[in-house]
């Protein structure tokens, strides 16, 4: 099952079992979950790859790859592997330094309107040098919290769109409010309220 389709289900669920319009739901989402949304979104480049210098095909290069979740108290802490082969390109190969450190960036959750997004992304663990750094810090902090964003309600959208031939109803999404995020044992607890149509 796809992750937009994950999500999606879980949320025409929750939304279908209210009472009335506009009351409140939970939604859960796991870590292995967010973990996917990422890999999805930011490491669907060759090989699972993100390249922060060069290309596949580079001499020099800089990637990050397998990217792993865990969560910390109130905060979603993401780890990554990077390989640097910098130096200078001779050919098919690269003369200088080869690193292969795993860095590690925390992020806090938050929700806006119908998006879960992450802010405040704080360095935990980064290179000992300070040119691949220069490289690492700025993916860590902008690129690692862009690429985990997730909007809620296009997801569900999605999902519903083939509602009619799969169910014989056409569902549709009206609106789709977060409140709230928090961290619960394994899962983000997302507090959201919103509209469906049943036609």
């Amino acid at each position: 099952m796809t992750t937009r389709r994950f999500f999606g289900l879980l949320v025409v669920c929750l939304l279908l079992a209210q009472p009335a319009p506009s009351s409140a739901a939970e939604l859960k989402v796991s870590r292995q979950a967010l973990e996917r949304t990422l890999q999805h979104q930011l490491f669907s480049g060759p090989d699972g790859r993100y390249y922060l210098k060069g290309r596949p095909d580079s001499a020099c290069s800089v990637y990050a790859e397998e990217a792993h979740l865990r969560f910390d108290q109130d905060r979603i802490v993401v780890q990554v592997k990077t390989h640097a082969r910098m130096g200078k390109a001779v050919g098919s190969a690269c003369l200088g330094l080869s690193l292969a450190p795993a860095a590690e960036v925390a992020v806090e959750p938050y929700g806006e309107g119908e998006i879960i997004g992450f802010r405040n992304a704080q360095l935990v663990k980064v290179s000992d040098q300070k040119e691949l750094n220069f490289l690492l810090a700025p993916f860590l902090r902008k690129q690692v919290p862009k690429g985990m964003q997730v909007n809620a309600a296009d997801l569900l959208r999605h999902a519903l769109a083939g509602s009619t031939s799969t169910t014989g109803y056409q569902v549709t999404l009206d609106r789709l409010k977060i409140h709230s995020l928090q961290i619960e044992g394994d899962a983000l607890v997302v507090d959201m309220d919103g509209d469906l149509t049943v036609q």
